[in-house]
């Protein structure tokens, strides 16, 4: 496929592995498992969402999605990792940002999340810019998503 980042970038990518090293550290883990499942859609209109999750995750014993357990809220949240808002290209430098205005972690709300991007056919790899703070430690997360295959239509 040819053209800009960004327009490359257009469209539904389905996660393939989510890793992230400690800085200093060249053992990479799986902060959401070795088959964590996710998607990251990037719109034409300039937005975005990411939506990773630990496959597995136990359902509230009530099944009402406001009234659960503390453990089961923390549980359910620890797993999940969601985030959405604008996104900007830097062409020259092959930076994203995204612009987060709605998170499932609210430190990021306001913020910018700038990634590395590189595309490879149909495989695109992000890494986070900069360290970021992931139980206790400085990291860099690196996810590598595949282009999703559009679902086929029903008459």
């Amino acid at each position: 496929m040819s053209g800009t980042l960004r327009e490359q970038l257009i469209g539904t990518w389905h996660l393939q592995s989510y890793t992230e090293t400690a800085v200093g550290d060249t053992q990479a883990s799986y902060p959401l498992g070795e088959d964590a499942l996710g998607t990251i859609l990037y719109a034409p209109d300039g937005y975005m969402a990411a939506q990773l999750m630990r496959p597995g995750r136990k359902a509230f014993a009530g099944g009402d999605i406001y009234q659960a357990s503390a453990d089961e809220f923390r549980d359910a949240a620890s797993a999940y990792l969601s985030y959405s808002g604008p996104y900007h290209v830097d062409e020259q430098q092959g930076l994203l940002s995204h612009s987060v205005e709605l998170s499932l972690f609210p430190n990021w709300i306001g913020q910018v999340q700038q990634r590395i991007a590189r595309l490879d056919g149909d495989t695109l790899h992000l890494s986070t810019y900069q360290p970021m703070l992931a139980r206790g430690r400085e990291v860099i997360a690196h996810l590598r998503w595949k282009r999703a295959v559009p679902p086929a239509r029903h008459a």
